[in-house]
């Protein structure tokens, strides 16, 4: 099995994935547009919101289908959030669509005030998260978001990481009686799920048991440590659990803790590694008394280079060949 031109896994990384079993599916952005219109049409209190993200974030269909269920404020984020804090209070269940990057700094203020300090249960849908507009360049990356999120209470954070985690997050974010942040990237990723019935809220999902090293990952990373883990069983011999953290907030400290028991622990994001799902682990795992070798993978404190997702990834080590070789260094360290 050779990669598509548009997949963010290189050729080996997806033949160790057809090994595995593993198929590619379909990016989280179409398969969250589905999934809530499906949602809408059962209920007529669902309404969506956009800033002028109708094409991008996949909602023709929906707004096809549903028109009076959707509004449009065009090129206006502030506006997004404060509308959509609006219809929430007359009752409406309220999904906040607009570009991650955008959605998370211009209307920073209102998520806070209007949303969170206001207990108002918007979920709030980051689209193209990550660096999914790559070549678009750092203005377009949205490499902030979790941890400006993160600052604010009463917000919870979800990030999933193949389509099956994106339609439990949907579902349970409908049902949520509080804030919600949503990230969802724009490229087809692997199946890592067999089932859409996931669990609560809050948990981690164990995807591959192991003793050696483990690797946290969250999001659109997730399916590279799988990879990575693989690869590393077939060369070194190296037993590698595999967590997958769609839920920053609440966050499974239990799972993380139980991963340290490996005694070397990589984490593994597509964000700054300031404010994230690293920095989160770390702290669990020092309040715990626990003590594993450690590293963090995820954007440097740097200017981010320029390029597609997959270059950019592979340029940081967030890639099948990237975490492999970042797990033989640390489990080399002392």
């Amino acid at each position: 099995m050779s990669a598509p031109a548009h997949s963010m896994y290189s050729g080996p990384a997806m033949l160790r994935a057809a090994e595995l079993g593993l198929t590619l599916g379909r990016p989280n952005q179409d398969v969250f547009a589905e999934t809530l219109l499906a949602l809408a049409r059962q209920d007529p209190g669902i309404v969506v919101v956009t800033s002028d993200s109708r094409g991008s974030g996949k909602l023709g269909p929906y707004g096809q289908a549903l028109p009076r269920q959707i509004v449009e404020v065009g090129i206006a984020e502030q506006n997004l959030v404060g509308i959509a804090a609006g219809l929430s209070q007359t009752g409406k269940s309220v999904f906040a669509v607009s570009p991650a990057c955008f959605l998370t700094a211009r209307s920073l203020e209102q998520i806070k005030n209007d949303v969170a300090y206001s207990a108002n249960p918007v979920k709030l849908v980051g689209i193209s998260a990550g660096v999914s507009y790559g070549a678009l360049g750092s203005t377009h990356h949205s490499l902030h978001d979790l941890a400006a999120v993160r600052a604010i209470n009463n917000i919870e954070i979800i990030v999933p990481a193949d389509n099956a985690e994106t339609r439990w997050a949907v579902r349970q974010a409908a049902r949520a009686a509080h804030p919600v942040y949503l990230r969802f990237g724009k490229f087809p990723l692997l199946d890592l799920h067999s089932t859409n019935e996931l669990g609560e809220p809050g948990q981690a999902f164990t995807l591959r048991e192991g003793t050696d090293l483990a690797f946290i990952a969250t999001g659109e990373t997730v399916a590279h440590a799988v990879l990575a883990a693989a690869e590393l069983a077939a060369t070194d011999s190296v037993s590698c659990q595999v967590l997958s953290v769609p839920s920053l907030r609440p966050l499974d400290h239990a799972a993380i803790v139980r991963a340290a028991r490996c005694g070397a622990l990589i984490t593994v994001e597509e964000h700054m590694v300031h404010g994230g799902l690293g920095e989160a682990c770390a702290a669990v795992l020092l309040e715990a008394g626990a003590h594993p070798r450690f590293r963090r993978v995820g954007i440097p404190d740097e200017y981010t280079v320029t390029g597609s997702q997959a270059d950019i990834f592979r340029h940081y080590g967030i890639s099948m060949e990237g975490l492999s070789a970042t797990a033989r260094s640390l489990l080399k360290s002392v």
